[in-house]
């Protein structure tokens, strides 16, 4: 089963907005998705901080920021 890291923080309406997204996708993709705080790790806040959300697949950023469903939905077929 394919594998999706989603990097967030508390309070980002945009990452709450894109995991809605996400979990649209889900439903005609076969995928797990790992919920990851940025906050809680400062590298990946460093590295993440003014793209969030993102999307990654195989250490790949699939989309980040306003996340849409065609995008997505292209990156992870199967």
């Amino acid at each position: 089963m394919m594998h999706i890291k989603y990097y967030t923080r508390p309070n980002c309406s945009l990452c709450t907005e894109g995991l809605v997204t996400l979990q649209l996708v889900q439903e005609d993709r076969n995928f797990t998705v790992e919920i990851i705080n940025i906050e809680k790790d400062e590298a990946l806040h460093e590295k993440y901080m003014l793209m969030i959300p993102v999307v990654e697949k195989d250490s790949d950023i699939i989309q980040y920021g306003a996340l849409d469903y065609v995008t997505l939905m292209e990156a992870l077929g199967e």
